[in-house]
């Protein structure tokens, strides 16, 4: 595999980071999480301005909390950060479609409490260790039906093949949503996480029109849950549930919006991402193949090393003050994960790729406090479940070329990852 990043490209992007004066700062800029070079805007932010204003850019004016303890902090204080406003960093154009459309919400992750305790709780038994334990051999048996599909010899999208398969497979089971339509999970998470001219989406009407399509289907579903008896997947959970069976249309949707966009993003983007770190790491991959019980602590790594959602936003309450700044109330406040994970105050090396690391309770990826990703063991299952059955089938998984990442500040993924399977076990 060619190298990641030219040096020149890195070096352009640090001389920026680096000459660019403070107050025209920003490092929310999609073009360089696109191609894998905002590393050194966040690296200035936590050596120099580790609390950050910024009303330069494509995106609104924001805070930017770029250390690990800043970000913990703020994450576990949901009493003066508030979810009610969003939790995505948008431009002004995209907070206005969305607001003039009524698409602005995402379920009870942009809720504070005591509404979001009562809608998380309704969900919460479909990722309860023992609810796990019944999914493991659904789980592995899909994996190794797909991994015995693929192609060995020749060049394929891992993205497409494996990562949004695999993912989508999971999703439908979780909603009971018809099996052989479960690409369409997919498809519209990509087009609720992205703007016009990125992934499938063409313009403002096209999303709008398709992420209607999505929510008339679940709507379906839910009517159909309601005329049933409750049964353990997530759509009959809401319908059924104390707090969340007479939710408004508008909040049954925004809770749509999170598990799917949050079910798809996470697993998929991290399972693509260890694929392209073990081979940018080619001591750790075979540090992996000699020892595969080290793959719980490879699939927290990367995790970590990847982290799928870049951010997570929130709302002042009350005046904070932090680092000699003043965070004033009603002020929009972004957590960069992808900044924390990489805080070598907290995390030794933190640009290494190190499989061992003992990372799992303290990486950010997952975010803390009320809003602590609900899915995190299904994540975790998935990415464990489908390296155990790699490892037994493939002496290696090459990396081709570089991958086409995600334009976007928040999902910090990948469009495509051509990779080739020489042979088979």
């Amino acid at each position: 595999m060619k190298d990641a990043i030219s040096p020149d490209t890195l070096e352009e992007s640090r001389e920026a980071a680096y000459s660019t004066p403070l107050d025209q700062f920003t490092a929310a800029q999609a073009d360089r999480f696109a191609n894998d070079t905002m590393w050194p805007w966040f690296q200035r932010l936590r050596e120099e301005a580790p609390v950050h204003w910024s009303e330069t850019g494509a995106y609104e004016p924001h805070w930017s909390i770029t250390r690990y303890e800043d970000i913990l902090a703020i994450d576990t204080d949901h009493r003066r950060f508030s979810s009610a406003e969003g939790i995505v960093l948008q431009t002004p154009e995209s907070r206005a479609h969305s607001l003039e459309r009524g698409t602005d919400g995402a379920g009870f992750i942009t809720m504070d409490n005591p509404q979001h305790n009562q809608q998380r709780k309704q969900v919460s038994p479909a990722f309860t260790p023992p609810s796990l334990d019944n999914l493991k051999g659904l789980l592995r048996d899909r994996a190794g039906n797909l991994l015995d599909s693929l192609p060995v010899g020749e060049t394929f999208d891992w993205v497409d093949l494996v990562s949004k398969e695999y993912t989508a497979m999971t999703l439908a089971t979780l909603f009971d949503f018809p099996f052989e339509e479960r690409r369409k999970l997919t498809y519209w998470s990509d087009i609720i996480t992205n703007t016009p001219g990125f992934g499938p989406v063409t313009d403002w009407d096209q999303k709008f029109y398709t992420t209607m399509e999505c929510f008339t289907a679940f709507d379906e579903l839910l009517a159909e849950r309601k005329a049933r008896p409750p049964s353990f997947d997530l759509i009959s959970m809401l319908a059924h549930g104390e707090g969340t069976r007479d939710m408004p249309k508008k909040e049954f949707h925004g809770n749509v919006v999170l598990l799917i966009v949050g079910g798809n993003d996470t697993t998929r983007n991290t399972l693509s991402g260890s694929v392209y770190a073990l081979n940018k790491h080619p001591d750790q991959y075979d540090r992996l193949r000699a020892d595969p019980s080290l793959i719980p602590a490879m699939v927290s790594e990367t995790i970590r090393w990847q982290t799928p959602l870049a951010h997570m936003a929130r709302v002042a309450l009350e005046d904070v003050e932090m680092h000699g700044q003043t965070i004033r109330k009603g002020d929009r406040v972004v957590m960069w994960y992808v900044s924390g994970n990489r805080d070598d105050t907290k995390i030794d090396s933190p640009d290494d790729y190190q499989i061992g690391r003992d990372i799992r309770k303290a990486h950010l990826s997952f975010g803390f406090g009320i809003h602590r990703c609900l899915g995190n063991r299904v994540a975790e299952l998935q990415l464990t479940i489908l390296w155990e059955e790699i490892l037994k089938r493939f002496p290696t998984i090459e990396v081709m070329e570089e991958p086409t990442r995600t334009h976007s500040v928040f999902v910090k993924g990948y469009e495509t990852l051509p990779v080739r399977i020489p042979e088979r076990i």
